[in-house]
């Protein structure tokens, strides 16, 4: 194990993004990684499953995916920066990501932040 990780799993809320993560979920941080060609985002739009067999995903990345389960997807070891470019895809901004992954809404997670406006 890398000695910079240890006892990183004690840490409630962090999930770490290694090399070991990063070969587990190759084929899904591939299928994310193409969200920025426009041709692979319109065929996800028009057909989802086809995208879904061509990327090799099994069923449970299909269902993250299609759940758009922003912490179970980090959780499973997609790495953040490719879920940047699919929440994109969906409408979605990083905030509204963080404020899903703890479980709120965009309205109510901007209201524990120091923005003027939220208040």
């Amino acid at each position: 194990m890398n000695p910079q990780l240890e006892g990183i799993g004690d840490l409630r809320g962090t999930y770490p993004f290694d090399v070991l993560q990063s070969v587990h979920t190759l084929r899904l941080n591939r299928f994310f990684w193409r969200m920025r060609e426009k041709d692979w985002r319109d065929r996800w739009l028009a057909n989802r499953a086809d995208t879904y067999d061509e990327a090799g995903l099994n069923a449970e990345e299909r269902k993250l995916v299609d759940d758009q389960d922003w912490i179970g997807l980090i959780r499973y070891g997609v790495c953040f920066f490719v879920l940047e470019k699919f929440a994109r895809v969906v409408g979605v901004s990083n905030l509204g990501m963080y404020a899903s992954m703890r479980g709120e809404t965009l309205e109510a997670f901007l209201k524990t932040r120091r923005v003027p406006s939220a208040a």
